[in-house]
């Protein structure tokens, strides 16, 4: 098999909806595991799996773990010996080794590091990173991909950042558990860097920064350099990217007529008008703010604090809430506060996930508040498909290095003749790119 048709295989922790394994779909990794504790998210990523023909792959050969990732056991030990992935056994030959795998990516959860939260870090219950770094160490993969808020880089956590990169790449650093000073000797990693990037930058149209650490082991790296994936430069609206769809929302009410149709028209070409200027006006481009999934602990869904609304409302949106799919309103007679507001319309869950970046065909289960919580709370998957060309992009040299020097070159097994480039194409045509 030449190097550049060697299948690039991902696992993910935390896959939440499928926003991240979207973007690494998109730049040609193939998954082996999806890891998500939710269950909604999960029948969201079984339901796609199983209807979408991009996906075949995914189907044939990736498990789906409905499970806390702290129970994820991928490879069988003496201790767990009944673990081990179920489905990638008729792909890889055998079970997952150590060193196989090429890439693990994960969304940790962020309250711990959030802005919007108490910013517990290490000592919140909800930080997954010790998790991570286990795993790190289990599978030895040649690349590491974390995803997480930009808050991640306050100046508060720098202790906890250099842990991680000590425990990855080797060095002195404060154990969090002690705050004793260690020298650690790594797992044989590179770190690339926390960057920052931000999702407006990559053709999604909102803010929304996250911090991305990118860990490619020596062996693989070697001379190569890894290159940060560069902003595409042009700003991508709210009032181009939601333009359709409003208008698509209001026509079964302008074709009423009468009263109701022009109320209708009013309303939309009052949207259109106040979507139009902010994309001409506002110095971000008319961009939306950054999306918020909200915590199970508190009430419905909504587009965020007082400042997020009232930066909807600069766009001719309603942040009060998210409205209900035009049969849903038809039968709770929800019109007048989905679409007829002083406000303006307020978004449905399928034009949040536009603004999160995420393709057209991309479906979610549950209801409605279960919906927006899995959009609000995605990696855009715009942003995690650059940073994974990128990191594809030194597994394919490093590859094609090897083999120029007679490294042994890894065999096909039964099925591991895949489809990866047309399977890509067919994401970034649904995707609109």
């Amino acid at each position: 098999m030449a190097p550049k048709d060697r299948p690039l295989t991902s696992i993910e922790i935390c896959a939440g909806a499928g926003g991240q394994a979207i973007g690494l779909h998109q730049a040609g990794f193939k998954h082996l595991a999806l890891v998500e504790i939710d269950k909604h998210a999960v029948e969201t990523l079984e339901w796609n799996i199983k209807h979408r023909s991009n996906w075949s792959w995914e189907k044939q050969y990736c498990d789906v773990v409905s499970d806390d990732v702290n129970n994820f056991r991928p490879i069988p030990s003496d201790e767990h010996p009944d673990a081990g992935l179920k489905k990638p056994v008729e792909f890889l030959g055998g079970h997952l080794r150590r060193g196989d795998l090429d890439l693990l990516a994960g969304g940790v959860p962020c309250p711990p590091f959030s802005h919007a939260g108490k910013q517990l870090g290490k000592d919140d219950e909800r930080d997954l990173f010790p998790r991570m770094l286990e795993l790190v160490d289990e599978l030895h993969p040649k690349a590491v991909m974390i995803e997480n808020v930009r808050g991640i880089k306050d100046a508060k956590f720098v202790d906890y950042r250099t842990y991680i990169e000590a425990r990855l790449a080797g060095g002195r650093a404060k154990r969090p558990e002690t705050g004793v000073e260690e020298d650690f000797v790594g797992m044989g990693y590179e770190i690339c860097e926390w960057e920052v990037l931000e999702a407006s930058d990559f053709g999604v149209p909102q803010l929304r920064p996250r911090a991305v650490l990118v860990a490619i082991r020596k062996d693989v790296l070697g001379n190569i350099k890894f290159v940060w994936p560069t902003p595409e430069g042009e700003v991508f609206s709210v009032y181009r990217a939601l333009k359709e769809s409003m208008e698509k929302r209001y026509e079964p009410y302008i074709s009423v007529g009468g009263d109701v149709g022009k109320a209708a028209r009013e309303s939309l070409d009052r949207w259109l008008d106040n979507a139009s200027r902010a994309a001409v006006e506002k110095k971000d481009g008319g961009i939306a703010p950054t999306l918020v999934g909200g915590s199970k602990k508190h009430g419905g869904a909504d587009l965020g604090p007082s400042r997020a609304k009232a930066a909807w409302r600069t766009l001719g949106v309603s942040g009060m809430g998210v409205a209900n799919t035009y049969e849903v309103g038809v039968k709770k007679n929800s019109q007048g506060r989905d679409l007829f507001g002083d406000e303006g319309p307020m978004l449905t869950v399928e034009q949040a996930a536009i603004i999160q970046g995420f393709p057209v065909y991309w479906e979610f289960t549950g209801g409605k508040t279960a919906q927006y919580r899995q959009v609000g709370n995605a990696f855009p998957p715009p942003v995690a498909a650059a940073v994974g060309q990128a990191i594809a992009d030194v597994l394919r040299a490093a590859d094609e290095r090897d083999a120029r020097n007679g490294a042994p070159q890894q065999k096909p097994l039964p099925g591991q003749v895949v489809p990866a480039l047309a399977d890509s194409a067919d994401d970034r045509q649904g995707a609109g790119v």
